[in-house]
């Protein structure tokens, strides 16, 4: 390329917490920016976080929001930047400006609100089925990270401009560490010794319920505790009446974390004896990556996205059938293999790491780029 593409990268998910989508653009982007043919512009309300995250470069500009709301951010102060900075590409994540000044890059990460629709308040699918779409038919480009949810957008959306991406696992979670070390840390900062771990935020297609279900019935609670860490987007009356029920001695072996910050987050799961990811749908599901990436024993839901893991084999488990999940859990806890933990991360640091990701943004970008010209 002799002259440079610019692209416009909205970053405002990083003037909030952790998250999915914050993650996926740090990753990607880390890696985009050691490609000196391209300029980055990345633009945020807390300039200074994205340069902590971000680092500098030659080729890596920052820009301050101006408008605090994400609506009169999208209808007036985008829009204006792409115009004052002549950018090429725009990257967004769902939602796109209504103006459009230049190509726009659309992340969608799923569209679940759309395929399980039972797991979903109605307004929260009238709403984003509306913005949703509408982005997508202004989109040049849909960015996913699954075939699963390309299969979605397409079906739903009726688009055809949807591309495969993978994602990329942290370099922090393919890191070499003490497991005793990091359990007495854990011991020391919030008492828990054996345990099971769940990361993914609480809504009933997380399906906490039947884990806590399974934990109960195989009476694990009498060597171990379940941490369940994340935050609660909507109420499961089955996994709330189900805990309340439960005795004094069994409650107190349940612990509900939010608000998690990131270091203790890794902690955490640096110290677990088994990870288990029940969801009954999700549009990629990194978390059963990063657990198996650590090297930490994890059973996975095989539904929906998730069934692209095919590396977890016998580690797959229905998450609707409550007998599997119980015999997946009392066989993984009764038959340790670190050999096999150890065999996993080391799939999953080849297949999902960010210059993979990266390369195949740009082999779509490039193939746009060859269409224009």
């Amino acid at each position: 390329m002799n002259t440079k593409i610019k692209i416009f990268v909205d970053c405002h998910v990083f003037d909030y917490g952790f998250q999915g989508t914050r993650t996926y653009l740090q990753g990607l982007y880390s890696e985009l920016i050691k490609n000196t043919n391209f300029e980055f512009y990345l633009a945020a309300t807390d300039v200074q976080n994205l340069k902590k995250c971000f680092g500098e470069a030659d080729n890596v500009f920052y820009i301050e929001y101006k408008l605090k709301s994400k609506f009169f951010r999208l209808l007036f102060d985008i829009p204006y930047l792409i115009k004052k900075l002549k950018i090429d590409y725009a990257h967004f994540q769902y939602i796109v400006p209504p103006l459009k000044m230049c190509r726009y890059i659309n992340s969608m990460h799923d569209i679940l609100f759309l395929e399980k629709k039972e797991y979903f308040p109605v307004m929260n699918r009238i709403k984003n089925g509306i913005l949703y779409h509408l982005s997508g038919k202004i989109s040049d480009i849909i960015l996913t990270g699954s075939y699963f949810s390309k299969q979605s957008i397409e079906k739903h959306f009726g688009l055809t401009n949807v591309a495969v991406t993978v994602y990329g696992v942290e370099d922090l979670f393919l890191e070499t560490f003490d497991a005793a070390q990091q359990q007495q840390a854990v011991k020391q900062k919030f008492g828990y010794e054996k345990y099971l771990i769940y990361i993914s935020r609480h809504e009933p297609r997380k399906n906490h319920y039947r884990l806590l279900k399974a934990f109960v019935a195989l009476e694990l609670y009498t060597q171990r505790d379940l941490v369940l860490v994340g935050d609660i987007t909507f109420h499961d009356p089955q996994f709330d009446h189900l805990l309340q029920s439960l005795e004094p001695a069994q409650k107190a072996k349940i612990h509900l974390l939010n608000k998690v910050p990131y270091s203790d987050l890794i902690l955490l799961l640096r110290g677990a004896t088994l990870a288990v990811y029940p969801s009954i749908a999700e549009g990629y599901g990194l978390p059963p990556l990063e657990s198996a990436a650590a090297g930490i024993p994890t059973l996975c839901s095989k539904a929906t996205s998730m069934g692209e893991f095919d590396f977890f084999g016998d580690d797959f488990f229905d998450p609707l059938d409550d007998e599997e999940i119980k015999m997946k859990i009392y066989h993984k806890l009764s038959n340790p293999n670190p050999e096999k933990a150890l065999e996993m991360s080391k799939l999953v640091a080849e297949k999902y790491n960010w210059k993979v990701a990266s390369e195949a943004f740009l082999e779509v970008l490039e193939t746009d780029l060859r269409k224009r010209n």
